[in-house]
């Protein structure tokens, strides 16, 4: 599964699982832009950029962006794509959530959910297309949706969340229907990764508001833990990478067997 010099953006990729992902994509050669909302990288992505330039492979770069304003995005894509003349791969990572009962949702969080979890999805997905269209850089799309697009997480109030994730685990399948041919017959494939509990800054969050979860998710899915960021590398690089070349409209559910039961 080949990665190298390929040319990759991830939204989100100031930390989290989108960073976990960008730095390993660089540790196999690829040249990763992560593009997040902090003005300044954290200390987080610092340490990931110096052990990516230290192993002499690939590159890490940080762009600030905030998903929700469409005409950023079309800049700093065309930005990417135009100084390498291509853009080879997007990691639409970009997230947030808010925890409270449906009956107390407030709309402004209602609207600040949906904007970034979907929209800024969405234009994310759009921007890189029609670079890679402006290139003729045929290419691979992961939009990272959830398991929570498929069940409602027991024990969790936070119902817009998985609706957001639906809607992009949707997303996926139509993005790749209408992409599938689109740049002189070859495609922009797309596809979703449902992930499921991963202990990152936003589960950990979770557990100050509501400290019982913890042990109630990992009792819930089948290995009885939750999940590590780096265990989604793999996933990510097949899907990325020409393994996957015949996989597109696809939900790629990796929650240790949650959704199974």
């Amino acid at each position: 599964m080949q990665i190298s010099n390929r040319i990759i953006a991830a939204t989100g990729g100031g930390g989290g699982l989108t960073l976990c992902n960008a730095e390993f994509l660089a540790g196999l050669g690829a040249h990763v832009y992560c593009l997040d909302y902090q003005k300044e990288p954290s200390v987080e992505w610092l340490q990931a950029q110096d052990r990516v330039s230290d192993s002499k492979t690939g590159s890490l770069t940080y762009i600030r962006l905030d998903t929700r304003d469409h005409e950023e995005q079309e800049a700093v894509f065309a930005q990417i794509a135009d100084k390498h003349n291509g853009i080879h791969g997007l990691i639409a990572g970009a997230g947030v959530n808010f925890v409270t009962p449906a009956i107390d949702y407030p709309p402004e969080q209602v609207d600040r959910v949906m904007d970034i979890n979907f929209k800024g999805v969405f234009y994310s997905a759009q921007a890189c297309a029609r670079q890679m269209i402006k290139h003729k850089t045929p290419g691979s799309i992961v939009l990272i949706a959830s398991m929570s697009a498929r069940v409602a997480n027991r024990g969790l109030r936070c119902c817009v969340y998985n609706a957001s994730k639906a809607a992009v685990d949707q997303l996926g399948r139509s993005l790749a229907a209408e992409w599938s041919q689109v740049i002189d017959g070859k495609p922009i494939r797309v596809n979703s990764l449902l992930p499921g509990n991963i202990v990152t800054p936003m589960v950990l969050n979770n557990f100050l508001d509501e400290p019982h979860l913890k042990a109630e998710w990992e009792s819930q899915n089948m290995l009885g833990r939750l999940s590590q960021p780096d265990e989604y590398t793999g996933a990510i690089l097949y899907l990325l990478s020409d393994a996957s070349s015949f996989k597109t409209g696809a939900s790629e559910i990796v929650d240790g067997g949650y959704t199974a039961w």
